[in-house]
């Protein structure tokens, strides 16, 4: 408990440096009104809109508002908790102390919340980050730990060769081929459109209906590299086990061969791969954006990319910092597995 404790306190000041880069990389330089009226905005709007933004403010001030409306620890006048419809627990009359959900601000293109805007695009990233991690986990751990009781056979060779194919070749190279073999070749055979997101919207009734089918060639392509990273380590981990005397011990004792490899060496060799699990699985949620992009799958990662070709400056702040609590909690989560799968570690 001491160290989670330690490692949240940590992780928060990351945190914080994470807002204030993102604050001076795209607020702290420019003129979002401009970017928001155009070049043929009038000067009577322009003024409205700095007001609106806090950017008649100083810099530092700027920083501080934003901190205050990004933190769950905030002072807010009660008018700006009703202006922006924070949700959360206050106490005071005019000027509040309170608990809250962080508020991202809005969409400078859609005038929308851009926590809205996010935890509507979030469902098709977990479902895609989720499905290619499961996929990458299984395949992963049952090719290594076949390479490793057949070290020097062909299998273990081809095991070897496909892993460092897989990790060489970028995620956005193998989602262009991927797409175009079996999305446009040989779509005949497999029935797999180029692009489409998880669900897909009826002409007549327009209601949403959930098309999984779609999900196949994005989560595949995601999969390509974590898949031969886990390959590998659990290889060479399982090596390592393989060759320690209480495995000897267990083949004298009589015990079968599938139970020595997978309840005692597999258990004592996950530690390294649960490391590249939980930081694979934090970058695919994070980072599948060319991914979402080429496939058209409706996630984090398009509504990124799309918010960075408009210059919507809020949606993309909200999506990096969204995307750090992300490698955060996955962070923390995983020093708990680790204890889990080897006991050793909770001493």
């Amino acid at each position: 408990m001491k160290h989670l404790v330690t490692k949240t306190v940590y992780s928060s000041l990351i945190l914080l440096g994470i807002v204030v880069l993102v604050f001076f990389m795209f607020q702290g330089f420019g003129d979002p009104a401009r970017l928001i009226v155009g070049q043929t905005g009038d000067k009577k709007t322009m003024d409205n809109i700095r007001k609106d933004l806090y950017l008649d403010q100083p810099k530092w001030k700027q920083l501080f508002l934003y901190l205050n409306d990004v933190s769950p620890l905030c002072v807010h006048t009660a008018a700006d908790i009703k202006k922006k419809e924070l949700k959360g627990f206050f106490l005071g009359t005019n000027t509040k102390i309170g608990v809250k959900i962080p508020y991202l601000r809005t969409s400078y293109q859609t005038k929308k919340k851009v926590g809205t805007v996010l935890m509507e695009a979030l469902p098709g990233t977990l479902l895609l980050a989720v499905t290619a991690m499961l996929f990458a986990t299984f395949t992963g751990i049952l090719l290594g730990v076949v390479a490793a009781v057949k070290k020097g056979t062909w299998l273990d060779t081809s095991a070897l060769v496909a892993s460092i194919a897989g990790i060489s070749a970028p995620s956005f190279f193998m989602a262009i081929i991927i797409a175009y073999l079996f999305g446009v070749v040989l779509h005949p055979f497999t029935g797999l459109n180029l692009t489409g997101s998880w669900f897909e919207v009826d002409e007549v009734t327009g209601e949403k209906y959930i098309t999984l089918k779609n999900l196949i060639l994005p989560a595949f392509t995601l999969g390509i590299r974590p898949l031969a990273i886990i390959t590998q380590l659990t290889r060479s981990s399982m090596l390592d086990v393989l060759s320690q005397d209480y495995i000897r011990t267990a083949y004298a004792k009589g015990l079968s061969k599938r139970t020595i490899i997978f309840k005692h060496a597999l258990r004592n060799a996950l530690n390294p791969v649960i490391t590249a699990i939980t930081g694979w699985f934090a970058e695919l949620l994070a980072g599948a954006f060319f991914v979402e992009y080429i496939f058209g799958w409706q996630g984090i990662g398009k509504i990124t990319v799309d918010a960075l070709e408009k210059l919507d400056y809020p949606v993309v702040m909200g999506s990096v910092l969204v995307s750090a609590c992300i490698f955060i909690v996955i962070n923390i989560f995983a020093d708990i597995l680790y204890a889990v799968a080897d006991p050793r570690m909770r001493t």
